[in-house]
């Protein structure tokens, strides 16, 4: 990760906290055209684990979570994200795999910020 996909990394683990109650342990960035891809560890609060401790437990919180997640950022627009990437963000699509604890989210902005921040084109 370079020192922006690493800032961008803290403002997810951030805006989660604060819209969430709790962040992802581990975020790691990258960027690609206009996307921020970030692959998230350590996101469910102990409460969470404990549902998902049982199958339909687990499909709950999977819907839950991914929705939960893209209604936040609807609701409240990641005006940090936009800032320090000088890019207007446009979606998010959210996955989870609730077994591993592990997250994926993809930002879309309306610039090929890995042009602007990793010096490749496409």
């Amino acid at each position: 990760m370079n020192k922006y996909e690493a800032e961008f990394s803290n403002l997810v683990r951030s805006f989660r906290k604060k819209h969430m109650g709790k962040g992802p342990s581990h975020i790691t960035t990258t960027f690609c055209k206009n996307w921020a891809i970030c692959e998230m560890e350590g996101n469910l609060s102990p409460v969470e684990k404990f549902i998902a401790s049982e199958k339909d437990g687990r499909q709950m919180l999977r819907e839950a979570r991914t929705q939960m997640v893209k209604e936040i950022y609807k609701k409240h627009r990641p005006y940090e994200m936009e800032e320090l990437l000088g890019s207007n963000f446009v979606e998010l699509f959210v996955d989870i795999d609730i077994e591993k604890d592990v997250g994926m989210s993809i930002f879309v902005f309306e610039d090929n910020v890995e042009k602007k921040f990793n010096g490749r084109s496409y």
